[in-house]
């Protein structure tokens, strides 16, 4: 058994604390020495306190790195990005640029470094571009849009910028027209949604308003904005439009889908648009599973991308493929080896491949040849992401654990220790109690090792007996990482005092492809073995009181909490977010593709096998007391499944109590009800299990 608390902490103590100082009357923040305030243990109000940093883009000589800070504000119920900037060596405290009440974000330099192009979101006006010139001096807006701008991209001659927008196919950049349509939407005392397509809604909102993504082109001496893709219809990116300019500025690499309405199936493939005359190519006809999230190399030569290659197979690992602009060769990189790549970037002289991958309850760094070949490991621990590479051998990118959020950091290309470059939270930080972590591997279902993480409270003394909390991920396909969660924080769930397992069972990713897909068809048995099994595994240990056991998952979590409910009575409490309790039901959610693939059959082939698997079957054994959260506008899981299974536990006589949060969608995502969920569900653990030893 190893223990992750060095992991959580290395990096926090193994420099100089940087501290931030930004420009004339800007406070100065610095670590406070620890020791000086008495620890407490994690509360959801230093949750929302920490400074969350993201969006780094390195400038184009490698020495300096923008970012963003997003610092929620409690009152106001939102929260609020600034950009800053730090050197790449580490040599200088990061430094605020922009102080605009509202949310800055995708910065992204010139050619020449002079200028910072980005985002910026002021009042109720839709999001526009703005420029601020790096020499000094005010930002000043580039676009007057009645549509959001987002992802700036330069082109080569510094001159123009290319951008993402949504607009109607067939007014494209007739901007005053489209803003006469969107008005018009709004104003239709009916509101009615119509649709004859598959996809009728997407996440927490209807995509029945005939809007699609375009690239546009701004030219920023006549401010003048075209489409580069006038008329094009395709469905694009259910979330997060996906593109890519290349270096020389004559294509644009998008992913969109290439099948014709009504999108009974879908084929998401990867197009390159000529900028020049506009024409069109699907560049991955030849692949009916999915292919996105284009990348072209700095020398242009390639364009990187993923591919999956069984269709509506939703454990499918991605692999990176590589498209020869010169020769039209499609190869694929790592094809052997069993993680899945992410965030790829490459280096400024076109020989490195960085990238981020899960691996066993961790997302590392890793790096190999352009030209493929075994991923090596280059930073192990936590969670990393926004892998890039800062030229004179550097790669910034940004990690967090169970017990720091996330910060920027530099490594050098040849390997070695990180040098952490941001340090926000050092002060809030150095007040908690975070308790200690463990690396766990038991013999799960069908014999297999199976991963989980294990957070011991503050204050933890292995000679009293404590309550015990699982966690269960959602997904299925996803993971417990060593991570600073903002929504399901674990060290939050331990921090009144639960011994609590984020628990990687089968069909988690980061274990490999054939453990992922596992449970293919059958999402129960093997993860609810693996759920009883790591509990035997921790009652061995002889510090948890079996009578103050309670568990609790979201989305696929929350349906293994339904799932338990029929099965097992060894859990005091259960706590249930978002959570699937009737599979039939499931096909009012918004992703309908593949579900049959998941659940076995199709419902009108074959239902029985379907309701087989549903927790809604075996309804008669449900005993447990049960905590229900759900969002109403959480079209992932359509909140009538929380709703159909309160009101079956409160009809049979179980104690139930459902919170609906009716600005939320499938995520907690606003301060104000963040705090009321963590104290419904604190709460809910307390009065069924107590908290702390006894």
């Amino acid at each position: 058994m190893k223990s992750l608390l060095l992991l959580s902490f290395v990096f926090a103590f193994a420099f100089a604390a940087v501290s931030m100082r930004a420009e004339e009357g800007e406070e100065e923040t610095g670590a406070t020495e620890e020791g000086t305030d008495e620890k407490h243990p994690l509360t959801v109000q230093d949750l929302w306190a920490m400074h969350r940093v993201g969006s780094p883009a390195v400038s184009p000589d490698g020495t300096l790195v923008a970012f963003t800070v997003t610092v929620f504000d409690h009152d106001d119920n939102k929260g609020e990005s600034d950009l800053w900037l730090v050197p790449t060596d580490g040599s200088e405290p990061p430094r605020r640029l922009t102080w605009q009440k509202g949310s800055d974000g995708s910065p992204a330099w010139s050619p020449d470094g002079r200028h910072l192009a980005f985002t910026s979101k002021r009042g109720e006006d839709p999001k526009q571009l703005y420029l601020l010139p790096m020499a000094g001096g005010e930002a000043e807006p580039v676009t007057d849009l009645p549509i959001s701008v987002g992802a700036p991209k330069w082109f080569p001659d510094g001159k123009r910028i290319a951008f993402a927008a949504q607009t109607y196919p067939d007014l494209n950049d007739d901007f005053e027209k489209v803003e006469e349509r969107r008005e018009e939407q709004k104003d239709d005392e009916t509101q009615a949604r119509i649709s004859d397509r598959r996809l009728l809604r997407y996440w927490d909102h209807y995509r029945t308003d005939g809007r699609v993504h375009h690239v546009f082109e701004l030219d920023l001496e006549s401010r003048e904005v075209r489409d580069l893709m006038p008329g094009y219809d395709n469905l694009m990116a259910f979330r997060g439009f996906q593109w890519d300019l290349s270096p020389d500025g004559e294509e644009v690499a998008f992913a969109a889908n290439a099948t014709d309405p009504p999108w009974q199936k879908l084929d998401f493939a990867v197009f390159l648009l000529a900028v020049e005359d506009g024409s069109v190519r699907n560049l991955t006809g030849d692949n009916r599973a999915w292919d996105g999230s284009p990348y072209f190399t700095p020398d242009g030569r390639y364009l990187l991308f993923g591919r999956n290659h069984r269709p509506e197979i939703a454990p499918d690992f991605t692999r990176l493929a590589r498209y020869d602009r010169k020769s039209g060769e499609v190869r694929e990189l790592a094809a052997e080896w069993d993680h899945q790549p992410a965030g790829w970037q490459v280096t400024r002289d076109g020989a490195t491949v960085v990238f981020h991958a899960q691996a066993a309850g961790w997302r590392n760094v890793y790096k190999m040849p352009i030209d493929g070949g075994t991923p090596e490991l280059l930073v192990k621990g936590g969670a990393t992401d926004a892998v890039s590479e800062a030229g004179a051998g550097r790669v910034i990118f940004l990690q967090e654990s169970f017990h720091r959020p996330d910060d920027l950091y530099a490594v050098s290309l040849a390997g070695g220790e990180p040098e952490r470059l941001t340090s926000f939270n050092d002060e809030l930080l150095a007040r908690i109690d975070f308790g200690t972590v463990e690396d766990v591997t038991f013999e799960g279902s069908g014999g297999e090792p199976v991963q989980m993480h294990v957070l011991l409270p503050p204050g933890f003394d292995e000679s009293k007996k404590w309550p015990f909390l699982m966690l269960v991920h959602g997904g299925p396909h996803g993971a417990w990482l060593d991570s600073f969660h903002y929504r399901w924080n674990a060290a939050l769930f331990a921090a009144p005092g639960y011994v609590t397992a984020a628990l990687n069972f089968h069909g988690s990713t980061g274990f490999g492809q054939a453990f992922a897909e596992s449970i293919l068809g059958n999402h129960a048995e093997k993860p609810f073995e693996d759920v009883l099994k790591a509990t035997d595994h921790m009652l061995e240990r002889g510090y948890l009181d079996p009578d103050r056991m309670a568990a609790a998952g979201g989305s696929y979590g929350g349906y293994m909490m339904a799932w338990i409910l029929g099965h097992t009575d060894r859990f005091a409490c259960l706590v249930n977010h978002a959570g699937v309790y009737d599979l039939m039901a499931q096909f009012a959610s918004d992703y309908t593709w593949g579900r049959s693939n998941n659940y076995g059959a199709r419902p009108w082939e074959d239902p029985e096998r379907i309701d087989r698997y549903s927790p809604s079957r075996f309804a008669e054994n449900f005993e447990t007391p049960t905590l229900i959260l759900h969002g109403e506008k959480d079209y992932r899981v359509p909140v009538t499944q929380g709703i159909n299974l309160h009101g079956v536990l409160t009809g049979k006589g179980v104690e139930s109590r459902i919170v609906i949060f009716p600005d939320e969608n499938h995520w907690i995502l606003k301060p104000q009800a963040a705090e009321l969920w963590w104290e419904e569900v604190h709460g809910w653990l307390e009065k069924h299990v107590g908290k702390g030893a006894e």
